[in-house]
């Protein structure tokens, strides 16, 4: 019987086929109660002038959480954000180069880390046909018109707002769209925003209040023409 050690020594990877994979992350933000994603126009073909998310090819010597963190690090410029694999896509036509397989992740990042751009790169608005977690592919807005969308970005992004609003009841993940510091209302506009969907406020307010993953910091919002709120942080 063959020893492994001779068998792997002999061994010719390029004997089979082997598809390419990639990572494709959606990086998800909140701005002006719009859920929105970060994309890139595509400057060479395929899909030309097309927009698509940030992604590239996975290296042999590199996991896929390390692809995707790289991808952002790369082309958004951010470090240290929420990230989580989210579905594998490998349609047999989604890229017309060759035989792609793109593990899709998507980031959650509060807006304020997202001011400075650079060319090429935008924040398109997320549009979804359908209600509650029904799914579907969303379609992406820029500032006047709607956005032909590269690929099978669409089906990600629309997947990463059904992923987002089943996750609300039982997940954190609105926290990672504020900042440290944010009032209830901030909050609730997240989760109205995500959902897509007005939620009553006493029923929220208690309901946040006794999952035991807020504390107060003691201070209120200042620069308002109201009642000042309290500011919460996550404990």
């Amino acid at each position: 019987m063959t020893a492994e050690s001779d068998f792997l020594a002999a061994y010719d990877p390029n004997d089979f086929d082997r598809p390419s994979v990639a990572v494709d992350v959606a990086l998800v933000t909140i701005v002006d109660d719009e859920l929105r994603v970060l994309v890139r126009q595509r400057p060479d073909h395929p899909y030309q002038g097309s927009w698509q998310l940030p992604g590239g090819f996975v290296g042999v010597g590199e996991s896929l959480d390390s692809a995707a963190a790289r991808v952002i690090a790369e082309k958004a410029g951010l470090v240290d954000v929420f990230i989580e694999q989210l579905y594998t896509f490998g349609a047999l036509d989604r890229d017309p180069r060759t035989r792609v397989i793109t593990v899709a992740y998507y980031a959650l990042v509060d807006a304020g880390r997202l001011s400075d751009l650079p060319d090429g790169v935008a924040l398109a608005t997320i549009t979804v046909p359908w209600e509650g977690e029904s799914g579907g592919p969303a379609t992406l807005h820029g500032a006047t018109e709607t956005l032909h969308v590269a690929f099978d970005h669409a089906d990600i992004v629309g997947m990463v707002v059904q992923r987002l609003r089943g996750k609300l009841d039982y997940a954190p993940v609105g926290f990672e769209l504020l900042p440290d510091e944010f009032t209830l209302f901030d909050l609730q506009r997240i989760h109205e925003t995500v959902l897509g969907k007005p939620l009553n406020k006493d029923s929220f307010r208690r309901r946040m209040l006794t999952t035991g993953e807020l504390e107060g910091t003691g201070q209120r919002r200042t620069g308002v023409g109201h009642r000042p709120a309290e500011l919460y942080r996550v404990r």
